[in-house]
Parts: C-alpha cells; sequence; structure tokens
C-alpha cells in the first residue's frame, strides 16, 4: 500500500524557542519511504537526527509566526499484522535493547497494574491470546472521548476515569501488557482513516523475536499506519517539544491512499 501524507503545522513561537519535532516517517525494514520533503518556512536553519532504529526528528531555533510541512509518499507492504499465537519471552531470552519497555514509565505505572492483570489477564493463554484479552476490555471499559483526559493524564487516571484519546487507550495497553512481564512501547504514527485526520498514538508489543503494532482505539487498520517514532510513553514520542509554550494557530494532517 502506498500512502500520501502531507502534514502542515503553524504555530506561534515566542523570541528563540528550541524545538524538537517528530514529522519525518522513520527509515524501517516495515516501510519504505519513496519521496519526501520537510520545509520551514520562514527558512530556518535546522538539525536532522536520526537513531540507530531509523526514528528521525529536527532542532531548530525558532521564533515568531512559523509553518513547518512534511509531505511523504511511504510503501508500506512490508507491514506484518500479530500473529493468532505466539509465546512471550522470558527476561532472559530479550535483547538488552528491550528491556527498558518492560519498566514503569512516567504515564504508564505498570508497576501499580500486576495484581489485576495477573488476575484478569494470565489465564487467556498465550502471550498473543493475553495481549488480545487487554485489547479487549480495553474496547469494553474505556471510551472514546474527546475532552477526558490533558497531557497530565497517566495510565491510572484513565483506568479510573475509562474514557480519553488514542494517547489514553495506548497509555493503558502499554501498562496493562507490561504489567504481566511483556515488552510494550508507544508508537506516534500517521493513520489511514482516522477521523478526524490527526497524529495518532499507537503501541507495539514484542512477542516471537519481533515487534508488532497494535492500534487499541480500533480506529485505523494496521495496513494503513506509518510509524513516526517510539518510545516509554507520549513524553517520548511527542511530535513538537519546546523550551517555551507555543501557540498552535493551525494544524493539518491529509493521508490518504495512492496508486
Amino acid at each position: 500500500m502506498k500512502l500520501s501524507i502531507e502534514a502542515e503545522l503553524v504555530y506561534n513561537f515566542a523570541a528563540d524557542t528550541q524545538v524538537i519535532a517528530n514529522l519525518e516517517a522513520s527509515r524501517t525494514t516495515d516501510q519504505i519511504i519513496l519521496s519526501e520533503s520537510l520545509d520551514i518556512q520562514p527558512p530556518a536553519r535546522f538539525l536532522s537526527d536520526t537513531t540507530s532504529h531509523g526514528e528521525r526528528s529536527i532542532r531548530a531555533s525558532l521564533s515568531g509566526d512559523v509553518t513547518i510541512r512534511y509531505v511523504a509518499l511511504v510503501e508500506n507492504n512490508l507491514r506484518r499484522l500479530l500473529p493468532q499465537s505466539g509465546l512471550q519471552h522470558v527476561w532472559s531470552e530479550l535483547p538488552s535493547e528491550v528491556l527498558p519497555f518492560l519498566l514503569p514509565s512516567r504515564f504508564c505505572p505498570s508497576d501499580k497494574f500486576m495484581r489485576f492483570a495477573q488476575r484478569e489477564f494470565s489465564s487467556a493463554g498465550d502471550g498473543v491470546a493475553r495481549i488480545m484479552a487487554i485489547l479487549e476490555w480495553i474496547h469494553r471499559h474505556v471510551d472514546s472521548v474527546a475532552g477526558a483526559s490533558d497531557a497530565q493524564t497517566t495510565a491510572e487516571q484513565t483506568f479510573v476515569d475509562r474514557a480519553g484519546v488514542c494517547r489514553e487507550f495506548t497509555h493503558l495497553g502499554i501498562t496493562l501488557t507490561r504489567a504481566l512481564g511483556i515488552p510494550a512501547r508507544a508508537v506516534s504514527a500517521y493513520a489511514l482513516e482516522l477521523n478526524p485526520p490527526d497524529f495518532h498514538a499507537i503501541f507495539e508489543v514484542y512477542i516471537e523475536d519481533s515487534w508488532w503494532l497494535i492500534d487499541p482505539t480500533r480506529l485505523a487498520p494496521i495496513e494503513g499506519i506509518v510509524r513516526i517514532g517510539s518510545g516509554r510513553d507520549a513524553s517520548d514520542i511527542a511530535f513538537l517539544t519546546s523550551d517555551k509554550q507555543c501557540q498552535v494557530i493551525r494544524q493539518t494532517i491529509n493521508i490518504s491512499r495512492t496508486p
């Protein structure tokens, strides 16, 4: 599947605001970037960073009204879906770089959910069956409600409130998965068929020696996902981080399928 992406962010920045932006599709084994362009107006110098896993970001100092525009054509026919069955790894089998995603993080206090997760999901079956049981529980117990949460909402609060947007669904899914001893990490993405179009937060789990993408909201097909970045939780994958407050003037995201 070829996906066309257009993202335009228009912000007002205070003088000399330091910015880190995560907008570019990552260069990973399950998606190929056929073409892309990144433009900042008025023109500004920026530094590009790439992780060892192909995730990319830019750093810049911006001021005044600024437009950041990213356009890309991405092929993701290599995307694999979560298998129907699969065992979770014992920790001694995991690669060292996966281990941090077993631990509690700022928005995902998995240590507080170990008793609940074990009682609710450990008898479901193998690793994949447990993950599917978690997703079904979230689907039955958490409502998608805009405005029911904010940037400080944790999975613990979502568990109580039972409402939120993609960010909260993802944090709760990660928390419950880690509480079962399965590595899980947050993923920022562009998503086909997401309504209204926006940046999307999903997560992935480590099963059968691979990371597998999951959308706990069920709002976008995994085949139509384009990865941007990954991390412990939303604090690692924000599309824009600044050292001063900034004002959103306009933000437009368009994703479409192309022949």
